[in-house]
């Protein structure tokens, strides 16, 4: 009986040591910068699994798609990396500066980039929202067909203006954050969310329309529900149009769930969590330059600090749960992606998408 309870013990050890030499352990001590930024999820900590994925230059999103593969926008490559969940690249697709994406119920996918047009006789950069059909070419992106969305020709007199987020909800209406310059126009200002429908929901056939902005936003908000300089925007895998936002503009409050309530006498965003309620998400000045969020099945939010170097996350109560990161791990993360018990990071600064899984789970 002994014999098989030490040759149990042998098999259990072997496991074990298979597992932990795919991932470089993080140790609290070697997290922990000395600020707000470290681990503070006691024994928990995260697990660095190998190989880093490289070759890529300051990539700003990284996605988990429907399939699911992994969709990385590798910004300054100019390019969309689709991986399997291996890390191997099955395809990649010309397209300049992408910065952030999306995918609808039908596998389209939604990229933020920008788009050269000649204005007056010029050549310029224009920011740009594109839709591209996966499914009609069985996912060989380098030759499925793209549309552009924005900016439509009655944009090109805003050349200032820049598209930063996408997100879309169960029916397929996606919205676009935008930022800018100009906010003064009660009608149209720069800091807006935009929503497109798809064409089917008013009759009408394929494709998507612009339907306008979402309301009751203050677009240089001090409060919580604000679009001062969105960053990013996610949605919740439910039939909920609630979304996590992050900014970059000059309030205190730079991540945030928004909740849509419907009243008898109005219709609106608002704050699921008060400031005075003490939650971790909602302490004033808690975030410094956040470019990227997620959220994973149990309805924990991950937010991607490109200001502290830091991966930050939070239950669905507003409590900090396991944050970790600092300038020795990560170098201005700006997206950041969670499928089956793996956080996916784009690691803007070092050129790389990183993954990690809680010890817990090992």
């Amino acid at each position: 009986m002994r014999f098989k309870r030490n040759i149990l013990f042998l098999i259990i050890f072997t496991l074990a040591a298979i597992i932990y030499s795919c991932g470089e352990k993080f140790d609290l001590t070697q997290i922990d910068i000395g600020d707000d930024t470290g681990n503070i999820g006691g024994d928990t900590i995260y697990v660095l699994l190998n190989p880093v994925w490289g070759g890529f230059n300051r990539p700003q999103d990284v996605m988990v798609g429907r399939e699911p593969f992994i969709y990385v926008a590798d910004t300054d490559n100019d390019r969309i990396v689709m991986l399997n969940l291996a890390g191997q690249i099955l395809g990649t697709r010309s397209i300049k500066h992408p910065v952030a994406l999306a995918q609808d119920h039908r596998l389209n996918l939604i990229v933020v980039a920008q788009f050269d047009t000649t204005v007056g006789g010029t050549t310029q950069t224009f920011s740009a929202v594109y839709k591209i059909d996966l499914v009609a070419v069985s996912h060989h992106i380098e030759t499925a067909p793209i549309t552009r969305l924005l900016p439509r020709a009655v944009d090109l007199n805003r050349p200032d203006v820049e598209y930063t987020g996408a997100c879309v909800f169960s029916d397929n209406t996606f919205y676009i954050s935008r930022k800018g310059p100009n906010n003064t126009s009660f009608i149209d200002p720069d800091n807006s969310i935009l929503v497109f429908k798809p064409k089917k929901q008013f009759g009408g056939g394929e494709g998507d329309t612009l339907i306008g902005r979402v309301p009751n936003i203050d677009p240089l908000g001090q409060g919580p529900v604000s679009a001062f300089d969105i960053s990013s925007l996610t949605s919740f895998n439910n039939n909920t149009i609630d979304i996590v936002v992050t900014l970059t503009g000059g309030t205190s409050f730079k991540a945030n769930w928004l909740r849509y309530e419907i009243t008898p006498i109005d219709q609106k965003y608002v704050s699921n969590f008060s400031p005075s309620s003490g939650v971790d998400l909602m302490v004033p000045n808690r975030f410094e330059r956040p470019e990227g969020s997620a959220l994973d099945n149990g309805g924990n939010i991950f937010i991607a600090d490109a200001g502290k170097d830091s991966i930050y996350k939070f239950n669905s109560f507003g409590d900090e749960l396991e944050s970790f990161g600092g300038p020795d791990l990560f170098n201005q993360p700006h997206g950041v992606a969670f499928f089956d018990k793996t956080l996916y990071v784009a690691d803007t600064g070092n050129n790389r998408i990183l993954r990690f899984v809680l010890s817990t789970e090992l």
